[in-house]
């Protein structure tokens, strides 16, 4: 049964990203509009803010995530977001209003989607500009016949899940490479939740895992345990070079990059560019000793596993492994996030230019709710 439509969808407030200057947001509205047929509408309600949501940012343009929510502003773009959205109207059948999804929104008060494919499990936004994307950012999961979520999760869900998807598969792509011939990996940004997802990830395998961070975040990044040691950016030509060593690059730090390939020489075996939370440059072709740098891309190692192992076993897999994470994560004995949550599109505009400058705590895991 197609659900009873609305006249008009409201005016829809947007917060927009200067592409220029990733830490500057600017307010604007939209009018609102009658819905067409194959069309839903979406209210944002809570989403989390991390150093990932300024990655997509800063390789908008090199990686196409500008391309998911056009803003038809000359010099802005539509920072991406993932979080929880319930249905307000719709034309469409199977989606209904009140129903609740998670899944990769932009910074607004409302969204339009055109859902396709809908099944039980969630939905596909059906926009044709959309469809050159990659379809995993295209999907949104419907909540109430998701085996992970629960009301009281919303926030780990929303923290974690697009992060540990990333270490997840990181963590996957470089084992089922051998780690490139490596027995060490030395981590950039090791206090970053992708990071230590990652390094999480890595427990138990044949290979050393060292956590790179900066002085303020030392002790932070010790107290996780879950890296073999963990040393400051200033220590890095005082560590070992007698054996073979990857390079697993989270900052996008140029110089760090060059300090790395310049130090470890002949026994770097591979330098993995998984992204950067303030770098708005790509891999630079910079003349450097030992291998060029080689972008991390989720999405390819995601299709290689439904290729190997079925979408399903897939699903299953990382499951498992998120409810792990979460348990650890969350342990209330010795937890590694203390929720932040705010209101509105003042504080997420905080949030970004505290994480785009540095300035956030990597204790704190930062939650925006926008209020009807």
């Amino acid at each position: 049964m197609i659900p009873e439509i609305a006249a008009e969808a409201p005016p829809i407030t947007r917060l927009l990203t200067r592409k220029g200057a990733l830490g500057e947001t600017e307010r604007d509205t939209l009018p609102g509009r009658p819905l067409a047929p194959g069309e839903a509408l979406m209210r944002l309600e809570r989403f989390s803010i991390t150093t990932n949501n300024i990655t997509y940012a800063a390789f908008g343009e090199a990686m196409d995530y500008w391309k998911f929510f056009p803003t038809h502003r000359d010099g802005f773009g539509h920072m991406p977001v993932w979080g929880f959205a319930e249905v307000v109207a719709s034309t469409v059948e199977g989606v209904e209003p009140g129903q609740r999804f998670y899944g990769y929104w932009p910074i607004a008060s409302h969204f339009i989607l055109q859902p396709v494919r809908v099944t039980e499990r969630g939905m596909y936004d059906g926009a044709p500009h959309r469809a050159e994307l990659v379809s995993a950012y295209n999907f949104y999961t419907r909540c109430a016949t998701d085996p992970v979520w629960k009301p009281e999760l919303e926030n780990l869900l929303a923290l974690y899940r697009p992060l540990f998807l990333t270490s997840f598969l990181c963590a996957d792509f470089l084992a089922d490479n051998g780690f490139f011939g490596a027995t060490r990996i030395v981590v950039s940004s090791a206090s970053s939740k992708t990071a230590y997802g990652t390094a999480v990830e890595m427990q138990g395998k044949e290979v050393e895992m060292i956590g790179l961070t900066s002085a303020r975040n030392k002790a932070f990044t010790e107290g996780l345990g879950c890296y073999d040691a963990v040393e400051t950016y200033d220590r890095v030509e005082a560590m070992a070079t007698d054996r073979p060593t990857l390079y697993l690059d989270y900052s996008g730090d140029a110089g760090l990059r060059g300090r790395i390939h310049r130090h470890f020489g002949e026994a770097l075996a591979y330098d993995c560019y998984a992204g950067s939370a303030q770098s708005t440059d790509f891999i630079a072709d910079a003349e450097l000793p030992g291998p060029r740098p080689a972008f991390f891309f989720a999405a390819l190692q995601v299709k290689k596993r439904n290729a190997d192992w079925g979408p399903q076993e897939m699903n299953r897999r990382f499951a498992q492994a998120q409810s792990a994470f979460f348990a650890r994560a969350g342990d209330p004995d010795h937890p590694w996030i203390r929720i932040v949550e705010s209101h509105g599109y003042d504080a997420a505009a905080k949030v970004i230019d505290d994480l785009h400058a540095g300035r956030a705590d990597p204790l704190d895991g930062h939650i925006v709710v926008l209020d009807a």
